[in-house]
């Protein structure tokens, strides 16, 4: 479980069957076989080298996330799971990507930036205005929802401290949807069913 509050941003070091990512605190604070959330995937961490971690990528992963599109040198944001004596920050973030989404439009707003993405269809019932959600694992607010779109304000500590700085139309960018919405919605289907 996490919170969507991005703790570090980190680099692709080696990319093959699986990632090494480098980031010096974050390493320091992992342990083989416990969960890193990379880009807001929860990952299992099956190794541990100098300051970087390796983590394994199953065709399910590569499938509903932007991972397999990383190569060598990009930035990932980072998230160590919420331990107990932990205050909930953000929201609860289980780190199930349920797809990914393009940026469709980046504007300047009086205090940062509005950023539009496009709503997948099969996620549009999930998605509400001041809603939960995550973006590369970045806990957000949903602003607006309009037809086949959402928009994010994003404040400048979240523009310089994860990868949301670096959007621009047509990058692609996971998302959980809130996991209350999820069993809401399985409930009712359920009920009526």
């Amino acid at each position: 479980m996490f919170t969507g509050i991005v703790a570090a941003v980190g680099r692709v070091a080696e990319r093959g069957p699986g990632l090494v990512v480098d980031e010096p605190t974050t390493v320091a604070q992992l342990q083989v076989g416990g969960s890193v959330a990379v880009n807001g995937v929860c990952l299992t961490v099956v190794g541990k080298r100098g300051t970087t971690f390796s983590v394994e990528l199953v065709p399910e992963t590569l499938r509903r996330s932007n991972l397999g599109r990383l190569g060598q040198g990009d930035p990932v944001n980072l998230e160590l799971p919420l331990r107990l004596v932990d205050g909930l920050d953000g929201h609860l973030v289980q780190g199930h990507v349920d797809g990914t989404t393009e940026v469709v439009e980046v504007r300047p707003a009086e205090l940062g930036r509005e950023v539009r993405f496009a709503l997948p269809r099969e996620l549009a019932p999930y998605v509400a205005e001041k809603g939960s959600i995550a973006l590369d694992g970045t806990s957000l607010t949903v602003a607006g929802v309009e037809g086949d779109s959402f928009t994010v304000a994003l404040i400048p500590h979240t523009l310089s401290h994860t990868l949301a700085g670096g959007y621009a139309p047509g990058t692609l960018v996971n998302v959980e949807v809130d996991v209350v919405a999820r069993y809401v919605e399985r409930l009712l289907r359920w009920r009526s069913g």
